[in-house]
């Protein structure tokens, strides 16, 4: 154990699961990288039929205002799905014990899940901005900004996955979560619309959602524009993020609901 530690961190077997995870999502690229992508742009040309002729949003032609939505919408799913069925999955298999018997750290072990989920993240992110560029000749205009936001964004829902993961016993109870929790939350955050065109009290519960500063975070990346402070947005997704990873780290240190 000494042998592969260095200083007080075991960062070899810490890499080698953050490997590990990174290699489960890389295996199936057509379903965790292509999918993505075929989804986004099935989103961007139903809207550009249904919506042709809209005047622009916050002063950028509508469809160039899907993108960066759909784009942190996709990062939040690919991330929560990354980590929550790696848990599930070696829970229901019975080779948990696998990944809790080597030499790591409570924070080591949520570190390496959350490599693979912010991996996964950043590939997804690339590929709907390299087909975005390509087909609607949008880029980014604050590129470093939007890359903070998908690293945030696959830390946050990478931690609910994990979150997620440890207290599911199934598959099934995984899909619910994804379908009644990630999923209304970043459809209702401004992925396809600006919260400021919206009444005044579901603009108010928008901004308590840390997925609506994700979205506006990466909206600013890209476009330049936003419905909040950038700086706000920031720090609101950091905290969220910490308070999850803590929990993570917590759970994991106690062994709660993972060992027999």
């Amino acid at each position: 154990m000494g042998a592969r530690r260095f200083g007080r961190t075991n960062w070899r077997g810490c890499a080698a699961l953050g490997k590990r995870e990174s290699q489960r999502f890389l295996a199936i690229w057509q379903q965790t990288i292509a999918a993505p992508l075929v989804t986004a742009g099935l989103f961007i040309g139903v809207f550009s039929l249904a919506m042709a002729g809209r005047p622009p949003v916050m002063g950028v032609p509508f469809l160039h205002f899907l993108v960066p939505g759909i784009l942190m919408m996709s990062v939040i799913q690919n991330a929560f799905g990354n980590t929550s069925s790696s848990i599930v999955g070696a829970k229901v298999m019975g080779n948990i014990v696998d990944t809790l018997m080597p030499p790591l750290s409570p924070g080591e072990l949520v570190a390496g899940y959350l490599a693979g989920g912010i991996a996964r993240g950043i590939v997804v992110a690339l590929v709907i901005v390299l087909g975005a560029g390509l087909a609607l000749g949008v880029w980014p205009a604050h590129p470093l900004w939007l890359l903070v936001f998908v690293v945030i964004g696959g830390v946050l829902l990478g931690a609910l996955g994990i979150v997620a993961g440890v207290l599911a016993n199934k598959f099934d109870q995984i899909a619910a979560m994804t379908n009644f929790v990630v999923t209304p939350l970043s459809f209702l955050s401004g992925t396809f619309y600006s919260v400021e065109a919206m009444p005044p009290v579901m603009a108010m519960l928008s901004h308590l959602n840390p997925f609506f500063y994700l979205i506006d975070g990466a909206r600013y990346g890209y476009l330049g524009t936003s419905d909040s402070s950038v700086w706000l947005g920031l720090g609101v997704t950091l905290f969220a993020a910490a308070a999850l990873v803590l929990l993570s780290w917590d759970w994991f240190r106690r062994g709660y609901r993972l060992k027999p």
